[in-house]
């Protein structure tokens, strides 16, 4: 078996222009060669803010950079032709191919609609906080731009559980919308706020069977069109678990079809992830949100992290073949959403723990591997200007990961400052096998165990923090590989 890795390919602030699709195709070839065997793309239908949209305020799930609307024909990653041949490219240079699937809301409808609503307490969104009255809800989406091509579906308010802006009387809360399928929220697995349903813009209704059917013709269109290979399923904590399974049956049995299914239910609760893979019966994996968490928190915490709880609480300590881990995504990264990003000094280390391990699928962001330059404004108005560098080591890591992270792992999790590992290799790739110590606070050494069959063989740290120092592996397998204070070293056999 090899080992695979996922690369997430986009940030947000990636730049207007159209870009990003013909970047793939050109950059395909390169990313296999450097250890990338999937590559996770952004949503590629138009978005509310036309050309200048990450892709998450979906307005029309048909049109991939086809027809004039919202101000413009391609998205902000390019045309649809573009994104075709991107994904053609990819395959061509084995890659997998994972497409970001938003099903969970809309927005920039067409027109507005006169809607029974309630006010809902936003803290908990099971409290009706009005009595039932008239709002101006944008809930009716016709898509004058794509005229009937590929769908008739219309998009009205019988379609939405929820909206969050009265048009008539210009006021911004959380509108439970009375519609025949409910008074209220979907059933969701979350209880935060009550119930976490709605989460933005308008909240799509899977109790109505019609929107349950144009999702499924929707997805049957999307996988004849661009023959991919598998999904990233978005705000799954937000919508009803019995939707995504049915969806899913229904691709896999349609096309006989894996379709490799990653699941964003973000929440640090280790027991709430669970209750999901359990819920959805192994349907899909999850991101490891606990485990950024730790990555984040031991990033800030420098020296008073202890190293030895880093995967305490964690999906992949848990269940790790439903659990995709990540250092930083594009919800994550400075001035984000869900901002908790990652401080460079620790990106290597978090990289080391993600990739050089045996459990988990790992996922690397673009940013991580292209670097990022943008201005945007905090949380308190201010503007900041950001720069995100290349993690330098990361393609030293991603070889040592396709080439020598393989075989019997042993764990040396014992001092809080300096933790390691040992990976003695396989029989299936040639002189495999790796040594990894990491340490957050000074110089440091771990005596580890590697295995009697690489007895008498130099090893050196393939990060080069130890100027050509060698490492002699003694007759019983054991050696001491070194650390640098507040870094990684990867220690393998000498070429």
């Amino acid at each position: 078996m090899e080992n695979f890795t996922m690369l997430q390919f986009f940030e947000w602030y990636y730049p207007a222009g159209g870009r990003l699709w013909n970047q793939l195709k050109n950059d395909a070839q390169n990313l296999k060669k450097k250890g990338i065997d999937s590559v996770w793309l952004p949503p590629a239908y138009k978005a509310a803010s036309g050309g200048y949209s990450a892709g998450y305020d979906v307005y029309d799930i048909y049109d991939l950079g086809e027809f004039d609307q919202k101000g413009t024909i391609p998205t902000k990653y390019g045309t649809k032709q573009e994104y075709l041949d991107a994904i053609a490219a990819a395959q061509k240079a084995q890659l997998k191919v994972y497409v970001d699937v938003v099903l969970n809301h809309m927005g920039g409808a067409d027109e507005i609609e006169k809607v029974n609503a309630r006010k809902v307490d936003p803290a908990n969104r099971n409290e009706f906080i009005s009595d039932v009255y008239e709002i101006g809800a944008y809930t009716k989406f016709t898509f004058p731009g794509r005229k009937g091509k590929y769908s008739k579906f219309i998009w009205d308010w019988q379609c939405f559980s929820g909206i969050d802006y009265d048009a008539y009387k210009k006021e911004t809360a959380i509108f439970s919308i009375q519609n025949q399928y409910g008074e209220g929220w979907e059933d969701v697995l979350d209880d935060e706020n009550g119930n976490y349903d709605y989460l933005m813009l308008s909240d799509i209704d899977t109790r109505n069977p019609s929107v349950r059917q144009e999702l499924k013709n929707w997805g049957k269109w999307y996988f004849e069109t661009a023959k991919f290979n598998g999904f990233r399923l978005d705000a799954i904590k937000h919508m009803d678990h019995g939707f995504y399974n049915e969806w899913l049956d229904y691709m896999r049995n349609e096309f006989k079809h894996e379709f490799f299914t990653v699941g964003e239910y973000w929440a640090f609760d280790l027991p709430k992830l669970l209750k999901y893979i359990e819920a959805t019966e192994g349907r899909m994996s999850l991101f490891d949100a606990p485990l950024h968490d730790n990555i984040h928190q031991a990033s800030k915490a420098g020296k008073d992290y202890d190293l030895t709880t880093i995967f305490d609480n964690t999906l992949v300590s848990a269940n790790p073949e439903r659990a995709v881990t990540l250092v930083e995504n594009h919800d994550t990264q400075p001035l984000q959403s869900l901002e908790q990003p990652v401080d460079a000094w620790f990106k290597p280390l978090a990289y080391a723990l993600i990739l050089l391990r045996e459990a988990g699928y790992p996922c690397v962001f673009y940013a991580d591997m292209y670097g990022s330059k943008y201005t945007d404004k905090g949380g308190d108005g201010k503007e900041y200007s950001i720069e995100l560098p290349i993690v330098a080591e990361l393609e030293t890591l991603l070889y040592v990961r396709k080439n020598l992270a393989y075989g019997t792992q042993r764990d040396y999790f014992d001092h809080p400052n300096c933790i390691g590992w040992t990976r003695e290799g396989d029989t299936d790739h040639e002189d495999s096998g790796c040594a990894v110590v990491l340490s957050n606070s000074e110089d440091g050494y771990k005596e580890m165990e590697i295995g009697a069959g690489h007895a008498g063989k130099v090893f050196v740290d393939y990060l080069n923090k130890h100027d050509g120092e060698e490492v002699i592996i003694t007759a019983d397998g054991w050696a001491e590989f070194k650390v640098k204070a507040g870094t990684v070293s990867v220690w393998g056999i000498k070429k």
